[in-house]
């Protein structure tokens, strides 16, 4: 598994730029980040805000424990 470079707050923050109408070119190039990556997130979390992504990474650490108990 690759290395996170980005927390989620941040590609919220990423997103929200994005939306406010700064192109998605230099977003790209400021943050670093391709352009495949860009729409990945925004697939991933578009609408949500940083209490929502919380939210969903804590049922994806459970859904992961659940399914590792199953397995067993």
């Amino acid at each position: 598994m690759t290395r996170k470079r980005h927390t989620e707050e941040q590609i919220i923050v990423v997103l929200k730029n994005a939306h406010a109408g700064l192109g998605v070119q230099e977003l790209c190039r400021k943050h670093d980040i391709s352009d495949a990556t860009f729409y990945k997130w925004r697939t991933k979390y578009v609408g949500l805000e940083v209490s929502d992504v919380k939210k969903l990474r804590q049922l994806e650490d459970e859904n992961r424990r659940l399914k590792q108990l199953v397995a067993e």
